[in-house]
């Protein structure tokens, strides 16, 4: 026991728990991969802990036997046995346990230590950091929600499932499918035949919707939310990096009153429009969308406020207008593809941790102009395609100038990739003086 007043002093460790479980590795072979599962070499306090553990590791990644006599071996090629006490002190481990049944308890012991190491140091720059005043302190909070982000990962360790267990709780939900006659089995995104491909955006897929310029990936985006917060009382959220709040917020309150929008940009809309736009007004008030028009919002920011907006808002999608805009956490010491593959690889990992769809605004590359986009002419880095669960592209031939711009027009939404379903067209109507997306009906035919 580590006396009270050397508490402050010591580290956390266990040096019994770190010794059992070396002890039990080099008493069974099967040990093995129960230990690597929880620790890695830098979660042992003691140096010669840490050098004999790495020495075991790379023992079983070059599928060699782990014992005293190849383990005493790996360590004199490493010129490392006399500092971890010699072959005398390792046989020793072995005679610390008698078996290896208690190996995944010794190890969680050690793990747990390790954790509260980092924290302590993580702590200790958080304060330092804090005490420097050419800082900012947005800075400060980022990098500090990172590193303690950083530990709860890596803390996170994997196991495999019995068949029957997965498919026991496989049976449960389609019986409640069955039960409920849910048609949509996640969020549906307001256009049934989109939401009949899809079955509504699922938990955690990350969803790509790319188009070029000004053919309407944020109209479309809002649309989705405006269908699913409006009209289905479901929390959603809604980074706007590109456009402000207000002027989000312009766009849906003409949608959702079917006020032309540059009228009411103006102010040059009829006096018998306030009460339309007084009820629309009222409907948005009382739903569930919560929107962060942040500008130059950093990856970190948006991962930070996604998770705040699941635990406090309870939130079961997010979209992100648009990817483009993200700023990296690297800027400028990588190329701007690998930005963008760190920043899609992130989106993904949030997605499946939060459980909920994560719906991101991407635009493609100048050759798909007058072309129906493909998997390949997403912007900036294969990753979009690679980590996507869904794609999907908008495409439509470009206004003239004699068109008439308060008819709705035509607009393709193409699924061109979707992991779980299958791809396919769907019609869609652009209606320009609301700005916003509807299903194709009769009267646009």
């Amino acid at each position: 026991m580590t006396p009270e007043v050397l508490k402050d002093k010591v580290p956390p460790h266990n040096d019994d728990a770190e010794k059992a479980s070396l002890g039990a590795v080099l008493l069974d072979q099967d040990a093995i991969d129960t230990v690597l599962n929880f620790l890695r070499a830098d979660d042992f306090y003691r140096t010669a802990h840490k050098k004999i553990f790495q020495a075991i590791t790379d023992l079983s990644n070059q599928s060699q036997p782990v014992d005293l006599i190849t383990l005493a071996e790996k360590l004199r090629d490493k010129g490392e046995l006399e500092s971890c006490g010699g072959a005398a002190y390792i046989s020793t481990l072995s005679d610390f346990v008698p078996t290896s049944a208690n190996v995944e308890y010794y190890a969680k012991i050690v793990k747990d230590a390790s954790v509260r190491r980092r924290l302590i140091i993580t702590a200790s720059q958080m304060i330092a950091d804090a005490h420097d005043e050419t800082r900012e302190g947005n800075e400060i909070i980022e990098e500090s929600e990172k590193k303690i982000f950083e530990i709860t990962t890596d803390n996170n360790t994997s196991d495999y499932k019995n068949a029957g267990e997965v498919v026991s709780r496989t049976i449960e939900a389609i019986e409640k499918l069955y039960h409920t006659k849910d048609a949509y089995t996640g969020v549906p995104a307001g256009f049934t035949d989109l939401d009949q491909m899809t079955s509504g955006f699922q938990k955690s897929e990350f969803i790509i919707i790319g188009a070029r310029p000004s053919i309407g990936k944020t109209a479309l985006a809002l649309t989705m939310a405006q269908n699913i917060c409006i009209n289905q009382k479901i929390s959603a959220g809604f980074f706007s990096l590109e456009m402000s709040d207000m002027a989000l917020m312009q766009r849906l309150v003409a949608s959702e009153a079917r006020i032309n929008s540059s009228a009411l940009r103006s102010g040059m809309f009829k006096m018998s429009d306030f009460s339309k736009l007084t009820e629309a007004a009222s409907r948005i008030y009382e739903s569930p969308l919560f929107i962060d028009d942040t500008p130059n919002m950093k990856l970190l920011q948006i991962r930070s406020t996604a998770r705040r907006l699941k635990m406090h808002e309870d939130v079961k999608i997010i979209f992100i207008d648009y990817i483009g805009l993200i700023e990296p956490e690297n800027k400028g010491r990588t190329p701007r593809h690998e930005q963008i593959g760190e920043i899609s690889r992130s989106l993904k990992a949030l997605a499946r941790e939060l459980e909920i769809p994560v719906v991101c605004l991407s635009q493609v590359g100048r050759q798909a102009e007058g072309e129906p986009p493909k998997l390949s002419d997403l912007r900036e880095s294969g990753s979009l395609e690679q980590d996507a669960d869904v794609v999907m592209f908008l495409h439509r031939d470009r206004m003239g100038a004699d068109d008439d711009n308060d008819a709705g027009r035509k607009t393709e939404l193409i699924l061109a990739k979707q992991r779980n379903g299958p791809v396919g067209r769907v019609d869609l109507v652009f209606v320009p003086q609301y700005t916003r997306f509807e299903s194709l009906s009769k009267e646009y035919n």
